[in-house]
């Protein structure tokens, strides 16, 4: 690294700091001792979205965040998890290590993040993705979700018979007694 202010070449680095997108080192001139900050940021190739009509769009994180956002508005999740659902869906983009990727594939990966994170989220993201035209496209989605807890079925508990003829008081064991009926 050139030093700004002698122009030499040598310079060692005497602090290194990750930030979001960049790394900044300090470093100090080994020719003049001179102290200066440099920065790195990975350079990356500009990812393209590939439209269902073939248009072709630069990928944008902002958009994404968007529609993910609006899906999970006024829900019961924290602002960490969506934001770390937008990460996870924007590191499994970059990954695939292609200079474009269809929007099927961003759409597909935005619904199975939201699948496991929220069941309303999920069904609002895909009205939208998969243009319902009906109700019934719209059941068939939410039928295909795997419900996280299992609804109580109360029709084959066995439950206590409240009728006028069975009526009677608790003993200290909880058991119920007979009551005498007048006539």
């Amino acid at each position: 690294m050139k030093c700004p202010y002698c122009g030499a070449t040598d310079s060692r680095v005497v602090d290194s700091r990750g930030l979001e997108e960049e790394v900044r080192r300090r470093r100090v001139c080994t020719t003049c001792g001179a102290r200066f900050t440099t920065s790195e940021r990975i350079q990356s190739h500009p990812l393209y979205v590939v439209k269902k009509d073939g248009r072709r769009e630069e990928y944008d994180r902002e958009k994404l965040a968007s529609g993910i956002r609006k899906a999970c508005q006024k829900r019961p999740l924290t602002a960490g998890a969506v934001e770390k659902l937008i990460s996870t869906i924007e590191d499994r983009i970059h990954s695939l290590g292609r200079a474009e990727v269809n929007s099927t594939t961003v759409g597909d990966l935005v619904m199975q993040g939201l699948e496991r994170l929220d069941h309303i989220a999920y069904i609002r993201f895909a009205s939208v993705y998969r243009e319902f035209t009906d109700i019934g496209e719209l059941r068939e989605a939410m039928e295909s979700l795997t419900p996280t807890v299992e609804p109580a079925d109360y029709s084959t508990q066995d439950s206590p018979d409240h009728s006028p003829s069975h009526q009677g008081a608790h003993n200290t064991n909880g058991e119920t007694q007979e009551t005498p009926r007048t006539a």
